[in-house]
């Protein structure tokens, strides 16, 4: 049977350190008052020089020599993104330059926080149409560019980043097994940059008002991650046939640690399960997960035969899952 095969992973993420202490003009304490509501100990910030395509040509050239593969071999590259370069052209076509893909076809997708777990679903059956035989997905973000450095309740919970995956056709087993995708456009406005685009562009009076800032409502967003990320465990869990305490790892979005200590003990899957770097990154929105996969393949902690499943969670609203065998 053909399966989406993992054939290498790679990650990259700023030179920039930012600790917590960074912070301390919005609250006192800040590495105590941070830490104790997120888990999070610093992130990356890009310099203003630095765009979201040379986080994602960083890790995906990472990714590519992880697989030893050359960047012709490539048949189509993903970007999952929501701060893209500019709003046109695809950030995707930019990475294909700068890594010397001329064969593949690029496009960008914007599911928000989910973005690279829909890109593994697009990615997958790219691959299981028979028509691909090479994808590679990028994850990346830079959304130090557009958090509201005012509103304490966001800006101390993002960072910069990109994770890639090589996907390939393969007969072995390994590979993509099951995945389920979801979103539910009722919640849209909990999650947004208001202007950012045609329906209110980016003016003067939008920017003095900060509405071309990121924008959440994390109370709703807490409750709305916690109903759906036991939901996605059980429904892959249930299609692969196992009890969800038989995942061997799992690699959810890097959004809050509150989040995953609620999920472990609604679950009763140790918290030594979950996968988690927030602490040195923070929430590196479609980045974290592809970030997560990269670092626990190449440390050993994810070893070949386990089964690992990847969940991501955001704007949309929207959410999903993919359970693979490593």
């Amino acid at each position: 049977m053909l399966h989406a095969e993992i054939l290498g992973t790679g990650g990259h993420v700023p030179a920039r350190v930012v600790p917590n202490s960074f912070f301390e003009y919005l609250v006192d304490d800040a590495d105590a008052w941070i830490h104790s509501r997120t888990g999070i100990r610093e992130r990356r910030f890009a310099t203003e020089e630095e765009a979201t395509s040379d986080l994602a040509t960083g890790a995906a050239l990472r990714a590519l020599e992880n697989a030893d593969l050359d960047p012709l071999e490539i048949d189509c590259i993903i970007v999952a993104t929501s701060t893209p370069d500019m709003i046109l052209p695809a950030t995707a076509c930019m990475v294909q330059k700068n890594i010397g893909a001329e064969r593949a076809f690029a496009f960008d997708m914007n599911a928000v926080c989910s973005s690279f777990i829909y890109g593994m679903e697009v990615a997958d059956n790219l691959i299981l149409s028979g028509k691909y035989r090479k994808v590679l997905l990028i994850g990346a973000d830079t959304y130090s560019k557009i958090l509201d450095f005012d509103d304490k309740g966001s800006a101390p919970l993002f960072g910069d980043g990109a994770g890639a995956v090589v996907l390939g056709a393969g007969t072995s087993g390994k590979g993509i097994q099951h995945t389920m995708m979801q979103s539910d456009g009722r919640g849209w406005e909990l999650i947004q940059v208001p202007s950012s685009g045609s329906r209110k562009p980016i003016s003067a009076e939008s920017i003095a008002l900060k509405e071309n800032t990121f924008k959440m409502a994390g109370k709703s967003v807490f409750t709305f991650a916690t109903d759906v990320i036991p939901r996605i465990i059980s429904d892959l869990a249930g299609r692969a046939g196992i009890k969800p305490e038989q995942i061997d790892h799992i690699i959810p979005h890097q959004a809050n640690v509150r989040i995953i200590d609620f999920i472990s003990k609604k679950t009763g899957i140790p918290k030594e399960k979950f996968l988690l770097n927030l602490d040195r990154y923070g929430n590196t929105a479609a980045a974290s997960l592809g970030l997560a996969l990269d670092e626990n393949r190449r440390n050993g902690v994810i070893k070949p035969g386990e089964t690992v499943l990847m969940m991501g969670f955001g704007g949309g609203l929207s959410w999903g899952g993919v359970l693979l065998k490593a």
